[in-house]
Formats: structure tokens, sequence, C-alpha cells
């Protein structure tokens, strides 16, 4: 599983340690991910993501996982998320 965020795509960056003495040695900035169980109104069953806690403030800020992806593009979210989607596209259209 790669360490890149589903909702922003944020990822690992790379930068340098700087000691004391200026001497720099090469270092990773690994992005502040956490596996979510986020509960889908229409599908009635949570969804486990992988998410950077911005991208858990966007998802709480569009109004919830359902409301989130039925406004973002398709072309603009990541494959696991197109999936999750169309469920509720389906879900909803069945309503």
């Amino acid at each position: 599983m790669s360490r890149r965020c589903a909702v922003t795509g944020k990822g690992v960056q790379a930068g340098n340690n700087v000691s004391h003495s200026n001497i720099k040695s090469r270092r990773r900035f690994l992005p502040n991910l956490q596996v979510n169980s986020l509960m889908s109104d229409l599908l009635k069953q949570p969804v486990r993501l992988r998410l950077s806690t911005h991208g858990l403030r966007t998802i709480e800020h569009k109004g919830g996982l359902d409301a989130f992806l039925m406004s973002t593009p398709s072309a603009k979210l990541p494959l696991e998320l197109r999936k999750v989607k169309r469920r509720i596209a389906k879900a909803q259209a069945a309503a």
C-alpha cells in the first residue's frame, strides 16, 4: 500500500536533515495517514480508507463521504474512491 492520501493525493516528500555543523543527509517527510472507517449513509455500511488528516477534514467539510464523492468529478478521484462512488450512485438510483 502506497503512502498516499486517497482524497488529497499527499505523498512522501524528500528533504535534508541539517546538523549543527551544516552537514546535510537525506530524509523523508511522511504524510500523516490514518486508516479511517467512514460511514456511508446510502450504503449503510462503513468504508475503510487511508486518509491524511487534511483529507478527513475535507470530507467532513463537504458534508460526509457521500456528499464529497458525489460533488467531486470522477477524473479527480483515485481508482478506489471511483469504485465507492459507483456503488453509492447505484444505491442512490435504487432508492
